[in-house]
C-alpha cells in the first residue's frame, strides 16, 4: 500500500479557490436566466435555470434546479433533481418532435413550443430555507418543501413537505419531526436564516454547541 494524495477538490470550502460573497460558479457548470444571492455556490457540473438561489444556498456536483425557488441557507447534495419536466401526456405521442418541430425538419416553426413551456413554468417548485436535500433525490414538478425539512438520499418527493419534517422514500413519505412543535414555532419566530452576516458571527457558537432546542429558548421562549 501507498499514500495517495492526487487532485484538487472542486468544492470552494474544500478546494483552492475561497468562497466569496459574490456566486461561486464552477466552470463546468451552467446558469441560465437565474438569479443568485450572496455566498451562493454552484458546484461542478450542476445545471440552473429559471431559478432563484438565495443567501448562503449551494449545491455540489451534478445536481439540477429548474424552475425554482431554493431558499437561503439550503443544503443540495450531489445528483440532486429539481423540477425535472414532464411531457405532455395528452396528446398521443410524448416524443418532442410535437413541440420542436422545427429542430426535426419537420415544420418551419415550433408553433405550440409556448403552450407546452408555460405548462412546464407553471410547475414551479418552491423550496424553503434551512432545507437539506440528500444525495440523488428527486423533487418533481410543483412541490413545496417546507422550512427547516430533510428530504432523504434516493427520494421521490410527489407531494408537498411540511416545515421541519423528514420524509423518505419513493414516493416519499413522513419519517417523524425534525424538532417538536413548540422548537419549530420558536425558530419560525427566530427567523435566523433572515439575520445580518454579523448577527450571525456573534451567534457562531450558539450553532455550534446548542441543538435547536436549546437555540430556541436562548433566542426565544417555548
Amino acid at each position: 500500500m501507498i499514500e495517495v494524495d492526487h487532485g484538487e477538490f472542486a468544492d470552494p470550502w474544500r478546494g483552492p479557490v475561497p468562497m466569496t460573497e459574490a456566486p461561486w460558479i464552477h466552470e463546468t457548470a451552467i446558469v441560465k436566466n437565474s438569479r443568485m444571492g450572496a455566498w451562493t455556490t454552484v458546484g461542478q457540473r450542476c445545471e440552473v435555470i429559471a431559478s432563484d438561489l438565495m443567501d448562503y444556498a449551494y449545491m455540489i456536483r451534478d445536481a439540477d434546479v429548474f424552475n425554482a425557488e431554493v431558499g437561503k441557507f439550503a443544503n443540495i447534495a450531489s445528483h440532486v433533481r429539481i423540477n425535472p419536466v414532464n411531457h405532455p401526456m395528452w396528446r398521443a405521442t410524448l416524443h418532442h418532435f410535437t413541440y420542436r418541430a422545427k429542430s426535426h425538419f419537420m415544420d418551419n416553426e415550433d408553433d405550440d413550443h409556448d403552450e407546452v413551456s408555460n405548462w412546464r413554468n407553471s410547475a414551479r417548485v418552491i423550496i424553503g430555507p434551512d432545507v437539506w436535500i440528500g444525495h440523488a433525490a428527486i423533487v418533481m414538478p410543483g412541490v413545496s418543501v417546507g422550512t427547516g425539512a430533510i428530504i432523504g438520499s434516493g427520494s421521490v418527493v410527489t407531494k408537498d413537505v411540511a416545515d421541519y419534517t423528514i420524509v423518505a422514500g419513493n414516493p416519499a413519505r413522513v419519517i417523524r419531526r425534525r424538532v417538536t412543535e413548540d422548537v419549530e414555532a420558536a425558530l419560525k419566530r427566530i427567523k435566523w436564516w433572515d439575520w445580518t452576516r454579523e448577527e450571525l458571527i456573534a451567534g457562531i457558537s450558539d450553532f455550534r454547541k446548542l441543538d435547536a432546542e436549546a437555540f430556541a429558548r436562548k433566542y426565544d421562549v417555548i
